[in-house]
């Protein structure tokens, strides 16, 4: 038989294909052997496939698949023949078929795997990633990469269809102050200077802005040495663009038309996509929106279409954002929004809930219905509320049939406590439970956000079938970082702050800036950026960068917006996240080829590992 001849596909067999003679190729899945019939499942990146190696037609060829092992590569010839009805395996596509061998191959074989090639192997993270290259042919992995692939297509179809160009930027780039730790590289040819990895293209963007292209996208690779966070790589995968002449919904309009080809790819011509059902958000259409009393299409942009998003993400303010949810990222596949109840203790006796008013804190709430918590519930809800959603406590009130407050603190509590709660409440019941947190606004609202989640999982609230996309806009332009006394940039120190921002205090400015969320994860972030060197140094002002230390790290930077700038803005979003997102895996290291642990080892290759010592005498290291 010729070596590796393949005319089919194993998870392709049909009934077209009966009777018919046909070469496959693929990997031994398993075997089993019946009364002198070995089975054998052959599996290829479509499925699997049943192979049939009978004795009484030929004993030899019979005995040779008696050595086939899990994982042996091998090439068949064989005839399709149809299974008796009781002989189908429903659990498979091929299942009513079987390829009756006549020849076989055997290409190369395999010593017992350290772990099953299955879906269900019960292997740890770290021994599949020390050995990823085995963990990638579990077929659930595989449609990972495959929809991973099916996305990137269907977006830069898409980008090209509305004009835009690829265009890639350097790897090998200048350290330059942006937010995270950069990755750095010694250069062996200036001896003692390096270059850095980039963290995003985002300078070099705004240059071909600069440059006329007006429209850029990249499916670009991105570099940050940070400290280990859930579901983040050192290196990473985004979706970058940015475009002159617009303003803050042309880009929204585009990154809405990438998620609608998206969807149609993925999910077919009729998306299910669920959007917030909140009443407070913004229902604003397409059509409705205007800027400065003109269109916001983009020339060239089209809308709607077979597949496409009717309408428009809801838009939400970031102040709203946190309000309701404690979070820039909200969830809005349930309710438990966070209530301001601290007017419901203006006059308490109870002592911390005192202090915390005193000094300017809040007390907020999230008010739960049809549950009755149990006392252990509670007391592991306090502790989670401690250890890992950052609250320095836990109050809750639970009340009776008749809204009698039962509680640590009830006898602290007036007798119409819970007429009182209804007031800032008004769906309150008997029965409810209200839980809070008194500390400063922010650090309180941020554990209820947290506090959120954990009841909704707990209560089973979220329906995962949903994709509640919304958009989070206004964001603060700086963010006040009390352990280094100094304002950082909330994005980075290119965001165009609203018109008004030098009649605001430095915290009191809001930037034109937007994040895509959906269920609870940021997809991604824009802004409209700066364009004019003048205002650029002032941002840099708030930020402790000097003259002399802007023009060392943005010198070419600065010296570009004196020649024509125009106006531009732009976004990023995660492809590693939509992708993790789409398939519905809880980890973004499922979606990437060859990840790394969250620390940034890459157990397969055991790196980072050292190097010889001439290679750093070279690099004068």
């Amino acid at each position: 038989m010729e070596l590796f001849k393949r005319t089919a596909f194993c998870g392709e067999i049909s009934q077209s294909l009966v009777d018919k003679e046909i070469f496959l190729s693929g990997w031994v899945q398993g075997r089993r052997d019946l009364g002198g019939l070995i089975f054998i499942d052959l599996r290829d990146r479509t499925g699997i496939m049943q192979l049939v190696f009978n004795p009484e037609k030929n004993k030899e060829l019979t005995e040779k698949a008696h050595t086939l092992r899990s994982e042996f590569v091998i090439s068949v010839r064989g005839t399709v023949t149809q299974r008796s009805p009781e002989a189908i395996n429903k659990k498979v596509a091929t299942g009513e078929y079987e390829l009756v061998v006549l020849d076989l191959s055997i290409v190369s074989t395999s010593p017992t795997p350290p772990f099953e090639i299955n879906d269900d192997t019960n292997a740890s993270e770290e021994l599949r990633l020390k050995y990823r290259y085995l963990d990638l042919r579990r077929p659930k992995i595989h449609k990972y990469l495959k929809t991973r692939h099916e996305i990137i297509f269907a977006i830069r179809d898409y980008l090209n269809k509305q004009e835009f160009y690829e265009i890639e930027t350097p790897i090998l780039s200048k350290s330059t102050p942006e937010g995270a730790r950069d990755f750095l590289v010694p250069s062996r040819l200036q001896p003692g200077s390096f270059y850095a990895l980039p963290q995003s293209p985002q300078l070099y963007k705004q240059l071909l802005m600069s440059a006329g292209m007006e429209k850029y996208f990249q499916v670009a690779r991105c570099f940050r040495d940070e400290d280990f966070r859930a579901n983040r790589q050192p290196e990473f995968t985004q979706l970058d663009l940015e475009m002159s002449f617009v303003h803050e919904e042309d880009i929204q309009d585009v990154a809405e038309g990438i998620i609608a080809a998206v969807w149609k790819k993925v999910f077919g011509s009729n998306p299910s996509i669920q959007f917030s059902s909140h009443q407070d958000a913004s229902k604003i259409t397409r059509d409705e929106r205007e800027v400065n009393g003109r269109s916001s299409r983009v020339p060239g942009v089209a809308s709607g279409g077979a597949g496409c998003i009717e309408g428009s993400f809801p838009r939400m303010k970031y102040d709203e954002a946190f309000a309701r949810f404690g979070t820039d990222k909200p969830d809005t596949r349930f309710g438990l929004e966070i209530q301001d109840l601290s007017e419901l203790f203006k006059n308490t006796d109870i002592k911390f809930l005192k202090k915390v008013l005193d000094n300017s804190g809040k007390i907020g709430a999230i008010s739960v219905s049809g549950k009755s918590f149990s006392r252990s519930e509670l007391s592991s809800l306090e502790a989670q509320a401690k250890e890992h959603f950052g609250a320095s406590g836990l109050l809750w009130v639970k009340f009776d049939e008749h809204g009698k407050p039962v509680s640590t603190v009830a006898k602290f509590l007036p007798e119409d406590f819970f007429v009182q709660a209804r007031q800032l409440v008004p769906t309150l019941k008997p029965t409810d439970t209200l839980f809070f947190v008194a500390d400063d606004y922010k650090k309180a609202w941020t554990a209820l956000g947290r506090l959120r989640v954990e009841l909704a999982k707990k209560l089973d609230l979220i329906d995962e079938s949903k994709f509640n996309f919304l958009w989070v806009t206004d964001f603060p332009l700086l963010e006040w970082h009390e352990e280094d006394k100094r304002w950082y940039a909330t994005h980075h120190p290119f965001t165009m702050p609203h018109a008004d921002w030098e009649k605001r205090e430095p915290g009191e400015i809001r930037s034109r800036a937007y994040d895509l969320v959906c269920n609870g994860e940021e997809l991604g972030g824009g802004s409209i950026r700066v364009h004019d060197s003048s205002m650029q140094k002032k941002i840099f002002e708030f930020l402790g960068i000097s003259n002399e230390e802007a023009e060392d790290k943005f010198g070419f930077f600065l010296e570009a917006q004196k020649y024509g700038f125009p106006p531009h803005g732009g976004i990023a979003l995660g492809l590693d996240r939509l992708v993790m997102l789409i398939a519905k895996t809880d980890s973004i290291r499922d979606v990437i080829a060859f990840p790394k642990t969250g620390n940034g080892v890459c157990l397969m290759t055991q790196s980072p590992s050292g190097v010889d010592k001439k290679q750093l005498k070279e690099l004068g290291l």
